[in-house]
């Protein structure tokens, strides 16, 4: 299965920015910890992080029929963009949300997220395991559990 991993606004920073809501773990923490926890169980992994809203529609687009699985963390993203919705819309595949914090135990413009509609499922609040979470529903998907 090949598996597009996008990041958001913000988590290049992450094991430095507000580590007290994020975490130690860096962006490249989270890759090591998902390639070393999933290889050999046939997941072909990308991943991207682009500050920029339009490289991340961009790659999305790019994944139509290549990819067949998103896992995205929108980051700030997730309470603004119609047009990343709409991009997560477009494609197929399966989509998983996934966030590190709880975003229902922080600011109340957290509490909406506009992207969330477009994905399948939405996993938060669990540091680096929300990403482990994802790739666990994959892995029980591709065996048909």
């Amino acid at each position: 299965m090949n598996v597009l991993v996008l990041g958001g606004p913000n988590l290049n920073l992450l094991g430095t920015r507000e580590p007290e809501v994020y975490g130690k773990d860096t962006l490249k923490d989270i890759e090591l910890f998902i390639e070393k926890s999933f290889e050999k169980r046939g997941f072909v992994i990308e991943w991207f992080q682009s500050n920029s809203e339009s490289k991340l529609i961009e790659k999305i687009h790019e994944s139509i029929d290549k990819q067949d699985s998103i896992i995205i963390n929108p980051a700030g993203l997730t309470h603004t963009s119609v047009s990343l919705y709409d991009a997560l819309k477009a494609f197929q595949g399966t989509k998983l949300e996934v966030h590190l914090s709880n975003t229902y135990q922080r600011e109340d413009f957290r509490k909406q997220k506009v992207t969330s509609g477009a994905s399948d499922g939405v996993i938060e609040g669990f540091g680096k395991m929300s990403y482990f979470l994802a790739f666990q529903y994959l892995l029980e998907k591709i065996n048909g559990e």
